[in-house]
């Protein structure tokens, strides 16, 4: 099976001369069709610079980028946003629901400017609100349902046009304990319900232990990698915890 998305020997460096900042230092790696990637590392390790990298948010110094055989790296500035909108979701840590519009609207956003047909956007809001469970509140505005119910709006509409790629930075950033582990129950149930290829980038262990995999980063390099295999998410969790203590790492607590 070929990658859906593959890394070579990325590089992304900042300022000129004598003054260069080396944020990302010859990374390669792939993604699989349904995998769920975690990134994780502390502070100024590379992570979200490489994710704005994948996103095309921002550019690489050097290297290539690959989804599904086609390098984005040489995609050309004025037909990134129609790349963006075509090939990637994105979950957000504050959702960015519009508050004058009802979840259904909010959704429909989405493929709107995607330039859906018109016939397809009701019935695709009302396949992917069912598997959400959000078809009950379609016609509420964001402002009129719990956080939960925001959370799953917010995925909806990163899914709705089937993205190849759900790119998510940090999304239990800002969220309660509670909040975070339905957030995290939502994106695992787009996983494992709807196929979806996940990359997370993440520096909370808890938060990690839901993906298959973890790159974890320090300085700009991939330092090692863990695959979850067929270990419970509790021994992730522990296996995760490990190797964040022999990297100077973080603490969390997993049910």
């Amino acid at each position: 099976m070929e990658p859906i998305l593959k890394l070579e020997h990325i590089q992304k460096y900042y300022g000129n001369g004598g003054n260069i900042t080396k944020a990302i230092n010859d990374i390669s790696f792939s993604v699989e069709p349904g995998e769920f990637l975690g990134i994780m590392g502390a502070s100024g390790s590379g992570k979200t610079t490489l994710l704005n990298c994948i996103s095309t948010i921002d550019t690489v110094s050097a290297g290539h980028i690959y989804l599904e055989g086609a390098d984005i790296t040489e995609i050309k500035p004025k037909s990134l946003a129609r790349f963006r909108r075509e090939n990637l979701g994105f979950v957000f840590q504050d959702f960015n629901l519009l508050d004058t519009l009802t979840i259904s609207e909010n959704i429909a956003l989405a493929l709107s400017i995607n330039k859906t047909p018109a016939k397809d956007v009701e019935p695709r809001i009302l396949d992917i609100a069912g598997k959400l469970n959000i078809r009950d509140i379609l016609d509420k505005y964001p402002y009129q349902v719990s956080g939960g119910q925001k959370q799953r709006c917010a995925c909806a509409r990163a899914i709705v046009n089937n993205p190849k790629l759900l790119l998510a930075d940090e999304p239990t950033g800002a969220l309660d304990s509670r909040s975070s582990q339905m957030l995290l129950s939502t994106i695992q149930s787009i996983h494992e319900q709807l196929g979806a290829t996940i990359l997370m980038v993440t520096h909370d262990p808890f938060t990690a232990s839901y993906g298959n995999r973890i790159l974890f980063l320090q300085d700009g390099e991939i330092l090692t990698e863990l695959r979850k295999g067929r270990d419970s998410r509790r021994a992730f969790f522990d296996k995760i915890l490990h190797v964040l203590t022999m990297i100077g790492g973080g603490e969390s607590h997993v049910c």
